[in-house]
């Protein structure tokens, strides 16, 4: 890893990842679960500097690079998503790996980038399932119209991503080779934050209806018709 003052400023485009189900693995493969780590970062390291990028991190099977060019960091996690399943894994398994994009103009302080751009794009990997690759509304914009390796964008609508108070347009970055079927992002696809503000109205309305209807009694006329009364006398 570069030292921090070396590291691409201005508009930057993020890449995280992550093995899903590791934990799973690690108790299939004990001891040689690390043997699985060290290739698999192999094979993302290499794919990411081919394309452009600096490494920021590495924490156990999780990885975090920075591109200066939206398109360079999804041609590096194409590239390492096929290089991925190409390997022959330990014990056999499968090793899926989850990958989110998105671009910003994170702060870069001592220890490294800083912002929510920098969380964004953590919750976005988040959301992936393994062998996914999902990018952000404003990554999305920076892309061209033809993607390298004829790589194709789905839409997958908007999402609530956690701790964020700004919901995320995701999408999918699918292209020959790569497994294109995935369930929901594993966010809120419904627009948690609006529904939130449904509520909070539907229960204003609802206690201001119930302070009104206080100040009336309800009566059983002999004709059999009900008689709102106020409780001043009046009718209403």
């Amino acid at each position: 890893m570069l030292p921090m003052a070396s590291l691409p400023v201005g508009t930057v485009t993020f890449l995280f990842s992550d093995i899903e189900g590791s934990t799973r693995l690690l108790q299939k493969l004990g001891d040689r679960y690390g043997e699985l780590v060290s290739r698999h970062r192999r094979v993302i390291r290499e794919s990411a500097t081919d394309a452009g990028g600096t490494e920021i991190d590495a924490q156990g099977d999780a990885l975090f690079f920075s591109f200066p060019r939206a398109r360079d960091a999804v041609r590096g996690a194409l590239a390492a998503q096929l290089g991925l399943g190409a390997e022959r894994w330990p014990g056999e398994s499968e090793v899926k790996v989850r990958m989110g994009l998105h671009t910003g103009e994170p702060t870069l302080g001592e220890e490294g980038y800083l912002g929510l751009d920098v969380v964004r794009g953590a919750r976005i990997a988040s959301a992936a399932h393994g062998g996914q690759v999902l990018v952000s509304e404003t990554t999305r914009a920076l892309l061209p119209a033809e993607l390298p390796g004829g790589a194709e964008i789905i839409d997958l609508g908007q999402h609530s991503l956690k701790d964020l108070e700004r919901a995320e347009r995701l999408f999918q970055i699918v292209a020959p080779g790569l497994r294109s079927d995935f369930p929901p992002p594993r966010a809120d696809p419904t627009g948690g934050h609006k529904e939130d503000l449904e509520r909070r109205i539907d229960e204003f309305v609802n206690r201001g209806l119930s302070s009104v209807f206080e100040r009336f009694d309800l009566e059983k006329m002999e004709s059999g018709r009900w008689l709102l009364r106020r409780r001043d006398g009046r009718t209403g």
